[in-house]
């Protein structure tokens, strides 16, 4: 087998990759997922800018559940309890983020019992998001978000 066999080959199975990692979003996204960008707000790096990634998240019950576009995991990559969720601040990307998190979108930075991420999504998103949260079933954790 030659070199060039062997590069086609390999260029072949990153089109099936990337063809699966397409239809596994699209497929997401038809049964009620939405594009949301996620960063984990790490304690030692709280105003930085790096570490976002893209993915799709939907509502489950009382979990917001998010996969990371380009993973061929099966379970999600993050999962946000509604009971615990509080958002802790709501922002405008910054100049180095806006070619990372979806167009015109707001930047909520949530915290989650002990866990802090960032969320970035678009303004229909957001409004979708913000009614669930505040649609808590009586007797749980109150809606709590900054101005």
């Amino acid at each position: 087998m030659g070199i060039s066999e062997i590069v086609g080959v390999a260029l072949l199975l990153g089109c099936v990759v990337v063809g699966l990692l397409a239809f596994r979003r699209l497929r997401m996204i038809r049964v009620g997922g939405v594009d949301v960008a996620l960063r984990r707000v790490r304690a030692s790096a709280p105003n930085s800018t790096r570490g976002w990634n893209l993915g799709v998240a939907k509502y489950q019950g009382d979990e917001f559940v998010w996969f990371r576009v380009i993973s061929l995991a099966r379970r999600p990559n993050a999962v946000l309890s509604r009971a615990e969720l509080e958002i802790v601040d709501r922002r405008r990307p910054g100049p180095t983020e806006e070619y990372v998190v979806p167009a015109e979108s707001t930047v909520l930075r949530c915290r989650d019992g002990q866990h802090t991420v960032e969320l970035a999504m678009t303004p229909d998103v957001l409004t979708g998001f913000l009614s669930w949260l505040e649609a808590t079933p009586p007797g749980r954790y109150g809606f709590s978000q900054a101005s």
